[in-house]
């Protein structure tokens, strides 16, 4: 899973609550995988392979630098040193932390419906330019989002948004 995962055309979604103690080999990986990351204050999270004399070996050393950097994912990957959740926040590995596990899951669910009601056409075609634009200039970015969006141009999507807008409504949009 943690190598499918930037290919879905659903946006994962991590939630992290404590020590994962199902998830010790595969918890930073599928973290990493996903576009989204959350947890509450109480978690930590940790990368043992170095200290099982492996290399990790899920995505998380081809990921982890691209969303910490490479001196953060370097530090967690040589040294196996757990990190807590407010560390985890400052250095970008996850993008808000929760007081409480169950505010963690009211918050996750909440984020999860918004996303829901958005349009499913603009949710795929953001995340494939985010994902595509990791690698390319700006300049190329600007031209695929460009392609990307004059495919959406006749979309009932985008004919749904622009009555909701002049009606003065929130959108209903039809789902996958």
């Amino acid at each position: 899973m943690p190598g499918r995962a930037h290919r879905r055309r659903a946006v994962p979604e991590a939630r992290h609550r404590g020590r994962a103690r199902r998830l010790r080999r595969r918890g930073v990986d599928l973290v990493a995988a996903c576009d989204i990351r959350y947890c509450s204050k109480d978690a930590t999270f940790v990368l043992k392979e170095v200290d099982m004399a492996i290399v990790a070996d899920l995505g998380a050393l081809q990921r982890l630098p691209r969303i910490v950097g490479y001196g953060n994912a370097a530090d967690l990957a040589l040294t196996g040193r757990r990190i807590t959740a407010a560390e985890a926040k400052e250095m970008g590995l996850v993008s808000r932390v929760f007081d409480s596990k169950q505010e963690l899951d009211a918050g996750v669910a909440k984020i999860a419906k918004e996303i829901s009601e958005k349009s499913a056409n603009a949710v795929m075609g953001t995340k494939a330019v985010l994902l595509r634009s990791r690698d390319i200039t700006v300049e190329q970015g600007l031209e695929h989002v460009a392609t990307w969006n004059s495919g959406m141009l006749r979309s009932n999507d985008l004919m749904e948004a622009i009555k909701a807008f002049m009606e003065k409504r929130k959108p209903v949009f039809s789902k996958l």
